[in-house]
């Protein structure tokens, strides 16, 4: 499974973290980009240590998940 994960920074200087699963392929920078400074101006996330302030960083996580037989 992939994830698109954007990283943020809140009022007190703290890094918030907000995934998506299943992001649109391929991932669009500029679209991610511009998202990113929509959530800030919208004020859309909530955090403890205050409103969001400023955007950190995006990353896609991919996540390979093998099942192992344990013959129960």
């Amino acid at each position: 499974m992939k994830k698109l994960e954007l990283f943020f920074e809140n009022e007190e200087g703290r890094t918030v973290k907000q995934s998506l699963n299943h992001p649109v392929e391929p991932v669009d920078a500029e679209l991610v980009n511009a998202a990113m400074d929509e959530i800030i101006e919208q004020n859309i996330l909530m955090s403890q240590g205050g409103d969001i302030v400023k955007k950190k960083r995006a990353r896609i996580v991919e996540t390979t998940i093998e099942e192992i037989d344990i013959n129960e």
